[in-house]
């Protein structure tokens, strides 16, 4: 339907990925395929338009289980490497393109310009790297995809900002250990909420389940669905049973419509 977002859910894993190399943990072993998950990140698409929310080390593996025409743009929450390290893989983009546009935070900026130089090159540049085109995100300061407005949400990832977003109905938020009640009101009025949940014990920089629920009490969502999940949390058909009607745990590969 025109105007609705469609969001896939390409990665719910934490930065390791489920399963964890090497590791016996039953979870970890499990053959339901919602129990393997890639590094978090969703594609958000309507009408003609295709953004990314994050851009991690499985990028090119998730775009061939969910191909798209053309890429608008990425948007990233903050810097770490599993939001970050697949920004080389948006070449096969860049060539059918032209630039691709980024939407980060200038410190998440230079932090990319560090490690991937040859992507911001202005001279002498590496004929098969990919370029893009800098967006700089502010906090208060609502920005537009095209027709679309885009209000960031503002949160803590232990002591580290980080940039949630609101698209018409939808929020994401991922990596957030607290959150300002001024930057909640921001999310109020959402239909639809992801957030993070990453296991059942207290993390420094993640909210917990119970932390999680928490959240979605508090905003009050029609449905909420949490992602950036580790193996700790248990297997996801026996946590999803113990969720709330309107609460599921997001899986790799789920579609929804907003």
């Amino acid at each position: 339907m025109k105007g609705r977002l469609k969001v896939t859910f390409l990665g719910t894993g934490t930065s390791q990925g489920v399963p964890i190399i090497g590791s016996t943990h039953p979870v970890c072993l499990s053959e339901n395929p919602k129990d393997k998950r890639l590094r978090v990140s969703v594609l958000i698409s309507w009408d003609d338009n295709n953004y990314v929310i994050d851009c991690g080390p499985d990028f090119r593996q998730q775009m061939l289980s969910n191909p798209i025409p053309k890429l608008d743009g990425i948007l990233f929450t903050h810097e770490h490497a599993d939001h970050t390290a697949g920004i080389d893989d948006i070449r096969p983009y860049f060539f059918r393109q032209g630039d691709i546009s980024i939407f980060a935070h200038d410190r998440v900026i230079d932090s990319l310009k560090q490690r991937f130089d040859y992507i911001f090159a202005d001279e002498n540049r590496y004929p098969g790297a990919p370029a893009v085109a800098v967006n700089s995100i502010e906090n208060n300061r609502s920005f537009m995809l095209g027709e679309t407005e885009v209000i960031p949400i503002e949160a803590d990832h232990n002591r580290l900002q980080v940039f949630g977003f609101r698209i018409k109905n939808f929020t994401y938020l991922t990596d957030v250990k607290r959150i300002s009640e001024e930057e909640i009101e921001k999310v109020r009025g959402s239909k639809v909420i992801v957030v993070n949940a990453l296991r059942e014990e207290p993390h420094h920089s993640h909210f917990n389940l119970e932390e999680a629920l928490a959240f979605v009490e508090k905003v009050n969502p029609e449905t909420a669905y949490f992602t950036h999940i580790s193996h700790m949390l248990g297997f996801h058909d026996e946590v999803e049973k113990q969720l709330p009607k309107n609460v599921h745990l997001a899986y790799d590969n789920l579609v929804i419509t907003v």
